[in-house]
């Protein structure tokens, strides 16, 4: 056997769901080339060989956050940050937050940020634009709810986009009034004539961010992720900065790329031309699956329901799609040999979803397709021996659970939040579900997402179906494993097994032992990519 470049030693090595725990691992080249006892591997040693003690630290594979938005994410960390762990937890915060930025900003400027969560403020309620014309009654603002389903701007901002007190609601979206008033609170597709007129970022704005944002992923010990939808905001701009960044070799992790293939935010047709279909790619960037929006975020209170929700008995949330159009853009994306992964939350958008892939499957057979459905938050009893039947992805997130649970309970009742994400059975049933964040909607902290997995509580404490919790080495099976089965990756990686891409994270706690509590105090200690060490952390 060919002596190893590295070993990594004297530590808890968790190899995968089957595979166990091993004490060493050794790696040729940037592919794991053996795991066994410490003895075993130290033998294979080379004149070489670097060797890396682990100091009894537990490591495992590379983390796969397997639905974020790494561009978005690499943009947000240069913008207003206005999520609860940045202090903003009032509407006093909130707008303390605007006027500091527009004291700093040039006339005009624009005021961009994200990450509120309304139900995390103490009035429990969206700022409205008079509050926030009080401090920039001339720059524009416009601040993105943490689910990026809906969003608050000032009236320099709604003038500017044409949005008036008299403007309809347009199909799939919502513009907030309260008695005749313009809150300045827009939901879903209303939000679009401000998103035409933002600032568009530049390719080399985009490059900037993908690699921002990467680097930052390395940190948590995230090595790979699926970028969930590219040419959401600036179009085919953004397609051509993932060529170019990796040309530039300026892609830090391991990206699948989703391509918008919605009615207007689409992208398809121009990476078609190109050649560019599912699995087109390396092991840097690939070309991942298609996306379209069938509804919005429950705790935006616009998933679309079958029930409506329990604050407000006049809501069923918001349907961006017809069933027409939902079948329309699904048999393109198939026909074309793609895979897809829409966006469905709510139990009637799944079912619409899965109605459309049926009829797919039948005009066009493709047993290994593993279509998908984004966050599939609530669905029907009886829709999961369909998705059974057609090997439909779950692609869930646990930091949900963890960040929203304490509003799904406001909106929904006590009683519902108990059956979302019910990530055991879908596990149980054979469906591949996997974990991820949709960073930024959340942190890519994988720590609240494990945390939720194995204890099924909010960061409040209040519980999501405690029947569905899972053990530590499952959770960590949908992070690796089932991340990388989700884009058809599973033979690359995902575990620790001879042959596969040596990805590794190493943290300073033993997930199996310590109380799940102890999970979020955890540290990423170090991150490899290929068998190089990308990241380490700096001593506490």
């Amino acid at each position: 056997m060919t002596a190893p470049t590295r070993i990594l030693t004297n530590g808890k090595i968790w190899c995968g769901l089957a595979e166990g725990f091993a004490e060493a691992l050794a790696i040729s080249g940037d592919k794991v080339l053996a795991t066994g006892t410490a003895d075993d591997i130290a033998a294979l040693a080379g004149p070489d060989t670097d060797v890396i003690d682990l100091e009894g630290r537990l490591a495992v594979p590379g983390l796969n956050d397997a639905h974020l938005h790494l561009h978005m994410y690499g943009k947000s960390l240069v913008e207003l940050d206005m999520r609860p762990e940045a202090g903003i937890t009032s509407v006093q915060a909130f707008v303390d937050r605007v006027a500091e930025a527009v004291k700093n900003a040039k006339p005009g400027q624009w005021i961009l940020g994200r990450g509120f969560d309304h139900d995390k403020l103490d009035e429990r309620r969206f700022p409205t634009r008079h509050e926030l014309d009080a401090v920039s009654p001339d720059n524009p603002v416009y601040l993105s709810r943490t689910c990026g389903h809906s969003a608050v701007a000032n009236t320099v901002t709604l003038r500017a986009a044409d949005i008036g007190h008299n403007t309809p609601d347009p199909f799939g979206g919502k513009i907030e009034r309260v008695a005749g008033d313009l809150t300045g609170v827009l939901y879903e597709n209303a939000r679009a004539p401000v998103m035409a007129i933002l600032p568009p970022l530049s390719e080399e704005e985009l490059v900037d961010a993908i690699e921002r944002g990467g680097k930052s992923l390395l940190s948590y010990g995230i090595t790979s992720c699926m970028e969930a939808a590219i040419g959401l905001q600036v179009g085919t701009v953004e397609l051509d900065a993932y060529l170019t960044a990796r040309k530039a070799n300026r892609i830090p992790v391991r990206v699948a790329g989703t391509l918008m293939g919605d009615l207007e935010r689409n992208v398809l047709d121009y990476a078609y031309q190109k050649g560019l279909v599912t699995g087109v790619g390396d092991d840097i960037f690939r070309i991942g699956p298609v996306k379209y929006f069938t509804d919005g975020s429950a705790g935006a209170g616009t998933a679309w329901m079958s029930k409506a929700y329990e604050n407000d008995p006049t809501n069923f949330g918001v349907q961006c799609l017809t069933q027409e159009q939902t079948d329309a853009l699904t048999m393109i994306a198939h026909e074309r040999g793609y895979q897809l992964a829409p966006h469905a939350i709510g139990d009637a958008a799944i079912d619409m979803v899965l109605n459309a892939y049926e009829k797919a499957y039948a005009a066009s057979p493709a047993p290994d397709r593993r279509h998908r459905i984004e966050h599939c938050g609530w669905h029907k009893p009886e829709d999961l021996p369909r998705m059974i039947e057609m090997g439909v992805i779950p692609a869930g997130q646990p930091s949900f659970l963890y960040f929203f649970g304490e509003g799904y309970h406001t909106i929904l009742g006590d009683e519902r939040p108990q059956h979302c994400y019910p990530f055991k059975t879908w596990l149980d049933s054979g469906l591949h579900p996997s974990a991820s964040t949709d960073c930024p909607v959340t942190s890519p902290d994988p720590l609240p997402c494990l945390y939720a997995l194995v204890a099924r509580r909010s960061d409040s404490g209040k519980p999501l179906g405690l029947d569905q919790a899972l053990t530590m080495a499952e959770a960590l099976h949908l992070y690796t494993y089932e991340a990388a089965y989700g884009v058809h990756d599973e033979e690359r990686k995902g575990r620790l097994i001879p042959g596969q891409l040596a990805d590794v994270a190493v943290f300073d706690t033993d997930f199996f032992t310590v109380p799940h509590k102890d999970i979020l105090k955890a540290r990423c200690l170090m991150t490899m990519l290929g068998g190089e060490v990308v990241y380490r952390a700096e001593a506490a």
